[in-house]
């Protein structure tokens, strides 16, 4: 007994150092911006409302905005399908949001299918490689950008991640998603991403439905979804 009672503290010791160790990588990735000339600006969906970006979505926008604006690449790709009930596509609102802004139609592309930080940069690589896209700077919120660069590594990309920094998500709820994306990063490098997503959102799709979503920003409609 004495035996198995040590093992069981050495498992769990071990565990608590690589979740420590893993956080301390999301966080000091989020802390670096890694934008450099690329093939394409790749924008992370977020929820949208009746075809207007949530303000986690315009934040993500108008960093990609400004990236493309110092001509770091010639080609910003939108992504995000529908969640239920919506209308609209995150990837079609970020798309129209462009192109009010003055970013011409032919150099913006649309991955309207991904549900998911994973479907929706699988569903992307297919057409970028395609278009000999291979470059991409990744844009999402700052808890975000070790897993999306891991996912692009996994996909043959070659990722670059430049969070937004004007993110309404601050504080106790930005400290709350550093701890959610170390859970899943440290999940999905040993059983890899694309089954960390599939495990995600079975467990999303079968929780309870709430009033208030974790993410839910004052001022607007909850719904939606960050990552």
């Amino acid at each position: 007994m004495n035996r198995v009672v040590k093992a069981t503290v050495v498992v769990f010791a071990l565990l608590g150092a690589y979740l420590a160790v893993t956080f301390v990588q999301v966080w000091l990735a989020s802390r670096r911006d890694d934008a450099r000339p690329a093939d394409a600006i790749v924008v992370l969906g977020a929820a949208q409302f009746n075809g207007v970006p949530s303000s986690i979505l315009r934040a993500r926008l108008d960093h990609a905005y400004d990236l493309y604006e110092r001509k770091l690449a010639p080609v910003i790709v939108v992504t995000g399908g529908r969640q239920p009930g919506d209308r609209f596509t995150e990837a079609t609102a970020g798309a129209n949001y462009l192109i009010e802004r003055g970013v011409p139609d032919e150099d913006i592309l649309r991955e309207v299918e991904g549900t998911s930080s994973w479907e929706s940069l699988a569903a992307a690589s297919h057409f970028m490689q395609e278009r000999d896209i291979d470059s991409v700077v990744l844009v999402s919120d700052a808890f975000h950008s070790f897993r999306i660069n891991a996912i692009a590594d996994e996909l043959g990309l070659d990722g670059h991640p430049s969070p937004t920094r004007t993110s309404p998500i601050t504080g106790a709820s930005a400290a709350r998603h550093l701890f959610r994306e170390t859970a899943a990063v440290a999940v999905g490098r040993i059983i890899g991403y694309r089954r960390e997503a599939g495990i995600q959102q079975r467990v999303e799709s079968s929780a309870p439905s709430v009033s208030v979503s974790a993410g839910a920003v004052v001022g607007e409609p909850v719904g939606g979804r960050l990552a």
